[in-house]
């Protein structure tokens, strides 16, 4: 039996790590994962960009989800192959568990409710203990598509809504830029992601973004000079997840999107393009995407 699913990658509203709230936004960048399953024992993953890739999330994945869907047991094997860069804080996990809980459920014949295959991923990274928020914030911008805003304590959507931007991404170095999620520091910065919540509920995701990323770029002892240089540019700026990566956002400008070579299209019309000028002067990579807001789908 034989599914295959696409979940998206997102960027970072507000970080869940200091209250339990957290809000993210789908990108266009996507994973694939390809499931066969079989009457073996066991499910045996692998990871097309990695050899040496941890699969215990999208095994267990798997698992849950046949759990979940089949009526009989059965093992098999799941492959994700990505856009989404690997720990860089673009949500490559959670857009990898969706995209195997989805393609489970085809191989099963099952089209399940989105916000419930969400959960299964969610408690899959949970059970393999890759995530300590249980980051249903970004899973549920990767699965919905859009901007969501959500309480991460209780795995519940306080809010969804579309959004139209253009998206630039600086990845950097990581051997020159790193930082581990350091919970006592980003609990010093509650009062700010209080303030960042009430903005995001309140619709205001770009100031949200700003103020965001300035409190856990300093929490993480990130550099926050990417962000200052994007401000005269970009509607909001955040640093993405627990880094490296720095994410930018303004009203969309035109049909800028990464093309399947890798390279960007934007024409001169993007807003963000003086900011990405600016950008790829900086170690890492550079680029050019937009929102998406049709959430994963079953292919």
């Amino acid at each position: 039996m034989h599914g295959r699913a696409v979940a998206l990658g997102a960027g970072t509203i507000l970080n869940a790590l200091s209250t339990g709230v957290g809000s993210a936004f789908a990108i266009d960048a996507e994973t694939t994962a390809t499931v066969e399953l079989d009457d073996s024992e066991s499910v045996r993953g692998s990871v097309a960009e990695d050899a040496d890739a941890d699969t215990r999330l999208i095994e267990r994945c798997v698992e849950l989800a046949v759990e979940r869907y089949g009526d009989d047991e059965y093992g098999g094997t799941v492959r994700t192959e990505s856009d989404v860069p690997m720990a860089a804080g673009l949500k490559s996990s959670s857009a990898a568990a969706n995209a195997t809980v989805l393609a489970t459920a085809d191989a099963l014949g099952v089209e399940p409710d989105r916000e419930e295959a969400c959960r299964l991923g969610v408690q899959a990274a949970r059970d393999v203990g890759v995530t300590i928020t249980g980051a249903f914030d970004d899973a549920s911008a990767s699965m919905l598509g859009g901007a969501t805003v959500t309480n991460n304590d209780d795995d519940e959507l306080l809010s969804r809504e579309p959004v139209e931007w253009d998206v630039l991404v600086w990845t950097p170095d990581e051997r020159a830029y790193s930082a581990d999620a350091d919970v006592e520091s980003c609990a010093n910065v509650a009062p700010m992601a209080e303030l960042v919540a009430e903005l995001a509920l309140d619709g205001r995701y770009a100031e949200a973004m700003t103020v965001n990323g300035l409190a856990f770029s300093a929490a993480l002892d990130f550099p926050t000079d990417p962000a200052v240089e994007a401000m005269p540019h970009a509607a909001g700026v955040s640093l993405s997840g627990t880094g490296p990566s720095v994410v930018a956002v303004a009203e969309r400008g035109s049909a800028a999107h990464q093309t399947e070579s890798g390279d960007v299209d934007d024409g001169d019309e993007s807003p963000l393009k003086r900011l990405r000028d600016l950008w790829a002067k900086r170690d890492g990579r550079t680029w050019l995407t937009t929102t998406r807001n049709d959430g994963a789908s079953i292919r």
